[in-house]
């Protein structure tokens, strides 16, 4: 009846089977409202099931809603249950989805920025920390720790930026987030002031200043070159914020010089904003040790944001912020409504895996495989393209810039590109206010090699590269 077809032995008992079905068909209509339901009896056996599971379904059906009953009369369709279909839900839309994703194309050469290489994790390891760290969970740590973060974590934190970073930091200065994008969030709204603006650089990370604007909070742009941003361009009048990412500036590359850190951190006193550092991925720095934070510099106007998505993997979702005093009560009450905690158990494991020293043996481990990525892929790009390229940004980091001469990147060249089964990102896309190319940006290519398989890094360099030739002479489609 009405095309229903239980299925015994499943997972799903045969009286709620029953009871999706014909909620299914009262909201699309084809039972109207009103309508006779058979009796139970007469249902089990058009079903061929028994009495008792009719009789549940139905049961189901009356507590929400679907149905109406009085004792002595039939069971009926409630009223109003009709919902509209929905075109993305209805057999053309979902063949339509399907059509287009079956003519997509596989990737041929992927260069996505900030994808770290999560084939070299100490998977083995860390899944025995996560034992470790369950068999020594309390009834108090499982229970809500507040929003600070797991105070281990952070006391192996200050004591990670002192061995990585040469940075003394209190733990009690150091709070854990969900990473980057929630620490964004709340510090938006925390730091955000009247008639004021946050100061983003420009190119940077589109991330950053959508969550500014889409909180409705106005952004000014700073303008970034080879040394990172450009402070003294800056007017620090009526600024809520300045963030800034100076140990490897996204996406060119640059190191901000001290005499430019200096600069900003006098103005930030000045006018009395706070500077807000992403330090995403300086840890992988190929020549010398890794730069150091302007927090190093002056911890009482920047807030320090930190995360492992890069160093560890991006599904951890566990990152920190080092805060001056001043925001710690603010702080903890707007995070306490963002989502309270970060799960225990991860935190307890990761503080474990920077206690053991299994964190300083894993960054060792990661800086030769990046570094050797690294050279592999500016070699294959050496012989590859040849004079007709350059690179800038890689002395740290997962990604560099590509400059190809005569390469003039418009807005359809992101798509084009995928569809010919190349990823590479232009860096014009990460240029805000109306930046049209005049600083050559429109040449550039970021191309990240975290994930490359240095087998394949010059095959799909030589992949790019005959993209570029097609593209350049529009005929990139293939």
């Amino acid at each position: 009846m009405w095309g229903i077809r239980l299925q015994p032995g499943q997972e799903v008992p045969m009286s709620r089977q029953l009871f999706l079905a014909l909620k299914d068909i009262i909201l699309s209509g084809e039972i109207a409202q009103g309508e006779e339901l058979p009796s139970t009896r007469e249902m089990a056996k058009l079903l061929g099931v028994s009495r008792n599971t009719v009789t549940e379904g139905y049961d189901m059906l009356l507590t929400e809603g679907f149905v109406v009953s009085r004792p002595g009369a039939a069971t009926r369709v409630a009223d109003g249950l009709r919902l509209s279909p929905s075109a993305a839900d209805s057999g053309d839309g979902q063949a339509q989805r399907g059509g287009l994703q079956s003519l997509a194309p596989p990737l041929l050469a992927d260069f996505k920025t900030g994808q770290p290489d999560l084939s070299r994790f100490p998977w083995t390891a860390w899944n025995q920390l996560l034992r470790k760290a369950a068999e020594g969970m309390t009834p108090e740590l499982l229970g809500y720790s507040g929003p600070k973060g797991h105070e281990p974590l952070c006391t192996e934190i200050a004591a990670w930026m002192l061995r990585s970073r040469g940075v003394k930091v209190d733990p009690r200065h150091i709070f854990i987030t969900a990473g980057t994008t929630q620490a964004l969030h709340i510090l938006a709204d925390l730091l955000h002031k009247d008639g004021c603006s946050f100061v983003v650089e420009n190119p940077s990370h589109p991330s950053t200043s959508t969550i500014m604007m889409d909180k409705g909070y106005s952004c000014r742009w700073l303008k970034a070159d080879g040394a990172g941003a450009d402070v003294d361009s800056l007017d620090g009048e009526r600024v809520s914020a300045v963030c800034v990412t100076p140990s490897h500036q996204f996406p060119l590359g640059g190191i901000l010089p001290a005499s430019r850190r200096a600069a900003l951190i006098r103005m930030a006193e000045e006018h009395g904003f706070y500077i807000v550092e992403d330090d995403y991925d300086s840890e992988f720095r190929y020549s010398g040790a890794p730069v150091s934070p302007i927090y190093s510099m002056d911890s009482s106007r920047t807030i320090y944001a930190g995360t492992f998505s890069k160093t560890l993997f991006p599904a951890l979702r566990i990152g920190f912020v080092i805060l001056p005093e001043p925001l710690h009560e603010e702080w903890s009450r707007r995070r306490t409504f963002a989502g309270v905690q970060n799960p225990m158990l991860e935190q307890a494991a990761l503080a474990e895996f920077l206690r053991s020293r299994r964190m300083d043996k894993h960054m060792r481990l990661m800086r030769r495989e990046y570094g050797e990525k690294r050279r592999l892929l500016l070699s294959a790009i050496d012989r590859v393209f040849g004079s007709g390229a350059s690179c800038q940004g890689d002395a740290s980091g997962l990604h560099l810039v590509l400059e190809v001469a005569g390469l003039q990147c418009g807005k359809t060249f992101a798509a084009e590109s995928l569809e010919a089964g190349v990823r590479a990102y232009p860096l014009i896309e990460y240029c805000h206010d109306g930046e049209d190319g005049e600083n050559g940006f429109r040449s550039k290519l970021l191309l990240g090699y975290g994930h490359l398989d240095p087998a394949r890094i010059e095959e799909q360099v030589r992949i790019l590269h005959a993209f570029l030739a097609r593209w350049m002479s529009g005929q990139a489609r293939i």
